[in-house]
């Protein structure tokens, strides 16, 4: 086996493949390798520069890492989907190719079976036959829908490179056997689906709890709410003349109110925060009804 390279690693599955006959295997096999050959030379990416395994439905390409990712990710988020309107334009119903695609980088070797292994690409694999990536392209009118591993994105994705917006992809988790991995979905993420990253959809690249425009490093204050929904300000009663500031009021008419054995009498403006503990006096210490 070879020691472990660094590679791009491009994934490109054909939708329901297995539901066709052999002569519509065969027509689908070669749009396929047009399309794929075609998104690669867009990019620069010369035969010299990439190793190609077929698995009958699907084509797997390891890319030298020198080759630019960001040429690679523009032309498949532009040149594919004009590739498959155009093909599918003139082709029967039947005849129709629509694919997934996934696009991840890590280090992967070769055996003496000229088989590849490393668990970069196992993971690659993963996303592509994951269930949300199938549903985002069964809700897709462009025949065409790409998932990015975690490292692409942070490597490339999120610098917001032209031809490449950042704006465009979202957060997901997927579930594997491996345990959950994170990857960015290009386009809407499917509603309902079971690999949804809660509502990633409207963070875009925000982690959870992560405060809107952070760096993730810190967490997101915590919301303020009650039981009847979240928290509204509203201006202090009549009675308190002079308040501070509207907000939130204790309004006490008559009797007293104990704060860990002690009382509050009298006229109280101004008490906020803090904690009250211990025998407490607020206001006069004589018997109520005497002046001071």
């Amino acid at each position: 086996m070879t020691d472990p390279v660094s590679r791009t690693i491009l994934l490109l599955d054909i939708e329901r493949f297995s539901d066709r006959d052999d002569v519509e295997q065969a027509y689908l096999r070669r749009m396929l390798y047009d399309v794929t050959d075609r998104a690669l030379e867009t990019a620069g990416i010369d035969e010299t520069l990439r190793m190609r395994a077929d698995r009958g439905d699907s084509v797997m390409e390891l890319i030298d890492a020198n080759a630019p990712v960001t040429a690679l990710l523009r032309a498949l988020l532009t040149g594919v989907p004009a590739q498959l309107r155009a093909v599918n334009r003139m082709a029967s119903r039947s005849a129709q190719i629509r694919l997934r695609g996934v696009v991840a980088a890590g280090y992967v070797a070769v055996d003496r079976h000229d088989g590849w292994v490393g668990s970069d690409l196992n993971h690659a694999c993963r996303l592509l036959d994951a269930a949300l990536l199938r549903a985002a392209l069964r809700e897709r009118a462009d025949d065409f829908a790409l998932c990015v591993s975690d490292s692409v994105y942070t490597g490339v994705v999120r610098h917001d490179h032209a031809g490449v917006p950042a704006a465009e992809f979202h957060r997901v988790t997927v579930d594997s056997k491996n345990g959950p991995l994170t990857a960015w979905l290009h386009g809407p993420v499917p509603a309902g689906s079971p690999d949804r990253s809660g509502d990633c959809q409207d963070r875009g690249d925000r982690g959870a709890g992560e405060a809107p425009g952070g760096s993730g490093d810190r967490p997101a204050p915590a919301a303020s709410a009650s039981e009847d929904g979240p928290h509204q300000s509203r201006p202090a009663p009549a009675g308190h003349r002079g308040a501070p500031a509207p907000g939130p009021v204790l309004d006490v008419s008559g009797g007293t109110v104990s704060f860990g054995g002690g009382y509050v009498a009298g006229d109280q403006h101004g008490v906020s925060g803090g904690r009250v503990t211990g025998d407490v006096v607020l206001g006069s210490k004589t018997e109520r009804g005497e002046r001071p």
